[in-house]
């Protein structure tokens, strides 16, 4: 029953390609290369050289380790196979035949998302939606199901918020987080990348701050 609905919304949205192909474009675009914009996100929040910001992105890189590796061991234990693979559908992307459950893309979309929400990030709303799009397009493109992006969103979502409470309840974590920010940040300074007066010299003091901003 959940089988036949999951290949009945696939086939729904697939044969949109075909309805609204002036939009083809676009989900391809959004398939394949809209993820790196998360990677790229992150990467401007590193180099503002903030610790707040620095804690951040390294809950986002467990956030999503975690969440890869919960999708390699399902994606072994519950193999299946791309919508591709069984069934004729509309492919407008590349994708090897290997395993479609849960959605990787997905996964990471919404991840990245929730640690952006929790952090209450300026235009997290605007990320919300692009994880959204990133979602239909990769079954408009033909190489997901609706259940392997349902599944793949939950692990990356609930991944996001479990490491973030955990990181937060937790002071022992938090220190550990920041103590290998400030070594990190010694090596920047030898290489010229951090200027000096952007240090963090106390941990106790960046350590006390961002405790007090995740009771709010």
């Amino acid at each position: 029953m959940l089988i036949n609905l999951d290949f009945a919304l696939f086939h729904w949205i697939n044969e949109l390609a075909n309805h609204l192909a002036f939009l083809n474009g676009t989900m391809r675009f959004l398939a394949q290369y809209t993820p790196y914009l998360f990677g790229v996100a992150l990467l401007l929040y590193w180099f503002t050289f903030k610790m707040p910001h620095r804690m951040m992105v390294l809950e986002a890189v467990i956030t999503v380790c975690i969440g890869f590796t919960i999708s390699w061991c399902l994606g072994h234990l519950f193999y299946r196979d791309r919508p591709f693979v069984g069934h004729s559908v509309i492919q407008l992307i590349h994708h090897d035949p290997n395993a479609s459950f849960p959605s990787n893309h997905a996964l990471g979309a919404f991840a990245l998302t929730a640690i952006l929400w929790l952090h209450h990030q300026k235009y997290r709303v605007l990320w919300i939606v692009l994880a959204v799009l990133i979602a239909i397009s990769r079954v408009w493109t033909g190489v997901h199901y609706p259940s392997d992006i349902l599944v793949g969103a939950l692990i990356g979502a609930g991944c996001a918020v479990g490491v973030h409470k955990f990181i937060r309840s937790r002071k022992l974590p938090g220190i550990f987080i920041q103590a290998a920010i400030i070594f990190y940040e010694k090596w920047e300074q030898k290489l010229g990348i951090k200027p000096v007066e952007q240090t963090r010299t106390k941990m106790t003091q960046s350590t006390s701050s961002v405790q007090i901003k995740s009771r709010r």
